[in-house]
């Protein structure tokens, strides 16, 4: 691990060199790219020369041990080690989850598609309380959040609805939510005060270049139509908005939030290849794991992920055993408990796997 490190360390002093170059300066998209690869190593880098920092304090503390010392000296300096021993454990635990490969994804613009799914009317207004519980997540990260695609219901909910969400860190943040969120409450339509259970599905895909989903435009026919808002009524009486299938895999996307053709054809080309992107990986995924019994992290949406139990106030992921009792603030956006929580589970499995191998 050491050797390693030592290595990447070496990189990044290069790479400083590199960005002080005339030559390097004068051309943006080699200093843009060296930035980029600069940023990427730094806290790993920090991280190293701090470990560096403890380790060469702990080797004084150990040869002064060998000196003659009077016994309140000696008992401030083996404290002093305990502490440094102590500090140098849990930077090589950093260090090691800082190694981890890196989802390549992490850092991309999102797409989130929110569906109802069990439960009728209900599960269409739950839809819309999960797009603005991620709305107001994505506020409190400082993420710019726009609506794509909706297809509202009478009462104001959603069938489906598909958001972008851009910033730094959104996919390495927002990718487990993909999967089943399940409500337990007493709907708006039942006057007998029944607790009714009613589902959810969001998938999470990043936002892809062209260059890593080639579309062939022979695959594709696109349809124009005009928008329409909650109700039905007509928003837009020029044919605005856009939907775009993808023969060979039956896939459509539609987007109607610009006035402008042109604009709207542009962003459903992004979700289109978000989903292409989101379903090839999922097929090779699956391919790997076709010898096992269980696929994990095939991100399956069919596998319930967490309950939002309103008489209990109480929020449940299920899939690390977290339970929360304080539902209004999560529903407000206070997701960053629940997230911790399965990166931190996430990055024990790669740990294991590491290890393993």
């Amino acid at each position: 691990m050491f050797d390693r490190l030592a290595a990447i360390e070496q990189r990044y002093n290069q790479l400083s060199g590199l960005l002080c170059d005339p030559e390097v300066v004068s051309d943006p998209n080699r200093l843009r790219t060296y930035a980029k690869e600069q940023s990427d190593l730094e806290e790993i880098v920090q991280a190293y020369r701090e470990w560096k920092d403890v380790q060469n304090a702990a080797e004084e503390a150990k040869a002064m041990l060998l000196e003659k010392l009077d016994d309140d000296m000696r008992e401030f300096v083996r404290a002093e080690l305990d502490s440094l021993n102590e500090r140098r454990a849990l930077l090589e635990e950093r260090l090691q989850i800082l190694l981890l490969p890196k989802d390549p994804n992490d850092d991309k613009n999102v797409f989130v598609e929110i569906r109802a799914a069990a439960g009728g009317e209900e599960a269409a207004l739950f839809a819309g309380t999960l797009l603005r519980m991620y709305q107001r997540y994505a506020e409190e990260n400082g993420w710019r959040t726009e609506v794509i695609d909706a297809n509202y219901t009478d009462m104001g909910g959603f069938r489906e609805v598909t958001m972008s969400v851009q910033g730094k860190g959104a996919f390495s943040k927002l990718k487990f939510e993909s999967g089943t969120h399940r409500v337990q409450r007493v709907p708006v339509t039942e006057s007998g005060g029944r607790i009714h259970t009613s589902t959810a599905t969001v998938a999470v895909l990043p936002e892809v270049e062209e260059v890593e989903v080639d579309i062939n435009e022979k695959d594709i026919r696109i349809d124009t139509f005009c928008s329409t808002g909650p109700g039905g009524q007509s928003v837009n009486t020029t044919q605005s908005a856009v939907r775009i299938t993808h023969i060979p895999t039956g896939i459509v996307v539609s987007c109607q939030d610009e006035k402008s053709q042109i604009k709207n054809r542009e962003k459903a080309m992004k979700v289109l290849r978000a989903r292409l992107f989101e379903k090839y990986q999922r097929e090779q995924q699956e391919e790997q794991a076709a010898s096992r019994k269980s696929q994990v992290g095939t991100g399956d949406r069919s596998e319930r992920i967490r309950t939002y139990n309103f008489p209990q106030s109480r929020v449940t992921d299920h899939r690390i055993g977290l339970t929360l009792h304080r539902l209004e603030a999560v529903l407000n956006g206070d997701l960053e408990e629940l997230v911790q929580g399965l990166i931190v589970a996430d990055r024990a499995t790669l740990l294991e796997k590491a290890a393993e191998a």
